[in-house]
């Protein structure tokens, strides 16, 4: 290697090649041949600086020749040794001067080997960077770590040099550090915060606790007395307190508000309504018959004669009129008249409901039992405010609401059997309905001849991708409408409603009995419910496989999800019942360890429930509800 190619290499360390000049020596060569000498005058033997020497013996004199070679060589190994170390010392100052992490420190035990012991490679064996070509990070991509992040460090004498930690680029550090601060938010955000919910304990309770108050007011206020007008009287405003009391709770158990839909079950409140509705109607003719019998008592006149001085009171001729109004709404309602009328006829009756309702509170503030009390009269008139607020909010301005911000519209019809299609619906932000599987809602779509009733309808598909899927058997002529459904069409959808949902869920096993198009929750609850490969079997009861419904839907899942599927075929008047109770423990190991969902028609429900109690599953196990209404 030439002087000049020397030159050019050294020239990439600046440093370096300024003390070879302070010093005077020349790039040194890679090879055995000599560089040649430097311009001026021959320096004879005696003025060139003699070699240290050796602690060895003495060696041979060499010829004058190959001993100035010797010298000149040990000279530019000596100033180039020299000059990498004042070089890697200014890189290093440097280096300290950037606000980075310190390189450990070289321990003092290690031993320091002399220049003639180290071996030293060329300049071409060397690989040589510029520092045009090294990569410098400034400090604003390296990440600086605030007191509060450091840890404490413990000083330990290293014997060995540690090597650097990496270090991350300033879009790794922007995009880590947040990382790290947003986990938990978004875990929390991520993770859907339960629904309110009221028990069915918990309402009883309520409303037993509410019905010995109206007691007490009665109590407070009641006059004994041994004469059969006062007498007839005091049970006439026992009877009228608690009829008033119970259509307040008849109506607010229809309100539709959701901590009691969710947690009791809107099956259950209807049955609970019916119910109440029969007692209420019977205190409201106890205290029509007591308070005329007390009147007539009174004044000594007949039955009749009484009857029309008592509706000659507006307040009494007020409540008459609404105590029929109630009295239409129970015979519509009674299970033989209802199974006669279409479903819009006994709708538009029972709205009759609300104007009873508002007729016989009128009578109640001007009656004596309510009205002779500053107390009872407000607390009495905030009640009724308080479940008219919640049957206006929820049954009115909650589905507009809704159906404004989610703008739900029908995307597709598909026939899924001869009488069984499927609606599908797309909106915008779904998710905000926080619909669980196993609910349903009730929809009214706008459209000739089906926007004036909404039905009940259960979801017979997870919500996903903003879209919302009802699965509808054509039992009516409503729903018969229904599979001439067009795309676009408007929905209103209120809700969700009921209770048939995975919190009910006690056990690790589970089984899903349903029967006909009760297929639809039950489908839902399949896909989602959270249970290990063999803890999942649903058992479906349907008259042919020509009734069956989505099961190919059902095969995907079980085979997804390693449950147990079964199709229980054939008439209901058959020999052989597959729900009897033997059938189902032979279907089902274990069945008594497990929480059983049913859902189907009414006879086939009950039918059920009875095999599965006679199996030995206790009834706090059995989660149903009737999709009928």
């Amino acid at each position: 290697m030439t002087t000049e190619a020397a030159e050019s290499e050294l020239a990439a360390y600046p440093a370096l090649s300024a003390y070879l000049k302070q010093t005077g020596a020349a790039a040194p060569g890679p090879g055995p041949a000599a560089p040649p000498p430097p311009a001026g005058p021959p320096l004879t033997v005696a003025e060139r600086p003699a070699p240290a020497p050796a602690k060895t013996a003495p060696a041979k004199t060499a010829p004058p020749k190959a001993a100035r070679r010797v010298a000149d060589r040990d000279r530019l190994r000596g100033a180039a040794a020299r000059g990498l170390r004042a070089l890697l010392g200014h890189e290093e100052e440097h280096e300290r001067g950037r606000p980075q992490a310190r390189q450990p420190a070289r321990s003092v035990r290690q031993p320091v080997r002399s220049v003639e012991e180290r071996p030293v490679r060329s300049v071409e064996e060397r690989p040589v960077r510029s520092v045009e070509e090294r990569p410098v990070r400034s400090v604003e991509e390296r990440p600086v770590r605030s007191v509060k992040e450091e840890q404490p460090v413990r000083q330990r004498p290293t014997r060995r040099r540690a090597a650097p930690a990496p270090t991350r680029s300033a879009a790794a550090t922007r995009t880590a550090a947040p990382t790290r601060t947003a986990a938990p938010a978004a875990r929390a955000a991520a993770t859907p915060v339960p629904p309110l919910r009221i028990s069915p304990r918990s309402l009883r309770a309520g409303l037993l606790t509410g019905g010995c108050a109206v007691v007490g007011l009665w109590g407070v206020q009641a006059e004994m007395s041994a004469r059969l007008d006062a007498l007839f009287a005091t049970g006439a405003h026992l009877t009228g307190l608690l009829a008033g009391y119970g259509v307040l709770v008849m109506l607010f158990l229809m309100a539709r508000v959701p901590a009691v839909e969710h947690g009791v079950g809107a099956d259950r409140l209807a049955r609970r309504h019916a119910l109440g509705g029969r007692w209420v109607l019977m205190l409201c003719a106890a205290h029509a018959v007591l308070a005329l019998c007390g009147y007539a008592a009174h004044t000594g006149d007949d039955l009749l004669r009484a009857t029309l001085g008592l509706l000659g009171y507006p307040g009494i001729a007020a409540a008459a009129l609404g105590t029929t109004l109630l009295v239409a709404v129970g015979v519509t309602s009674a299970r033989a008249v209802r199974r006669r009328l279409p479903h819009e006829t006994w709708r538009a009756v029972h709205l009759l409901t609300y104007l009873g309702a508002g007729l016989a509170f009128a009578h109640q503030l001007a009656g004596p039992d309510v009205a002779g009390s500053v107390l009872a009269v407000w607390v009495w008139s905030l009640l009724h405010a308080t479940v008219a607020v919640l049957l206006v909010w929820y049954r009115l301005v909650v589905p507009v609401r809704q159906a404004l911000r989610h703008s739900l519209r029908v995307l597709e019809v598909k026939q899924e059997s001869p009488d069984v299609v499927s609606v599908v619906m797309q909106g915008i932000g779904l998710d905000e309905l926080r619909a669980e599987p196993g609910q349903f809602f009730r929809w009214r779509f706008l459209q000739r001849r089906l926007w004036h009733t909404a039905l009940p309808f259960s979801l017979s598909a997870p919500v996903r991708d903003d879209t919302l899927r009802i699965t509808v058997k054509a039992i009516g002529n409503h729903t018969r409408r229904i599979r001439r459904l067009r795309p676009g069409t408007r929905v209103l959808a209120a809700g969700p409603f009921g209770a048939l949902t995975a919190h009910r869920r006690k056990q690790r096993k589970v089984l899903l009995l349903a029967g006909g198009v009760g297929i639809t929750p039950m489908r839902a609850l399949f896909e989602t419910l959270p249970c290990e490969p063999g803890d999942l079997t649903l058992l479906y009861r349907a008259s042919s496989a020509e009734q069956v419904v989505l099961r190919a839907e059902l095969e995907a899942i079980a085979e997804s999800r390693r449950a147990q599927l079964h199709f229980l075929l054939g008439p209901s008047d058959a020999s052989f019942d597959p729900l009897a109770p033997q059938a189902l423990r032979n279907l089902v190991p274990g069945l008594a360890e497990h929480d059983v969902y049913v859902c189907g028609p009414p006879g086939m429900a009950e039918a059920a429930i009875t095999a599965l109690v006679r199996a030995g599953v206790p009834e706090d196990r059995i989660h149903a509800e009737n999709f009928t209404f």
